[in-house]
């Protein structure tokens, strides 16, 4: 399915959050989702479906000055 990660379009196969995460490599990062500009909290991952043109938000964070 097609949707749009961090503001670019991207082909993916994952089919949940907790899916989509695994597939982009952020398997142990700390990070918030947001999903169509609301917050997924974490312990919904795995429970909320991805469809085509959703747009989902990866915030990191980010070390430095």
């Amino acid at each position: 399915m097609r949707v749009i990660v961090n503001g670019e379009h991207r082909d993916i196969e994952a089919d949940h959050v907790d899916a989509l995460l695994k597939e982009l490599e952020y398997e142990g990062s700390h990070c918030a989702i947001a999903l169509n500009f609301d917050v997924v909290p974490r312990s919904q991952w795995a429970r909320t479906p991805l469809k085509n043109g959703d747009e989902i938000e990866i915030i990191t964070p980010r070390q430095g000055g």
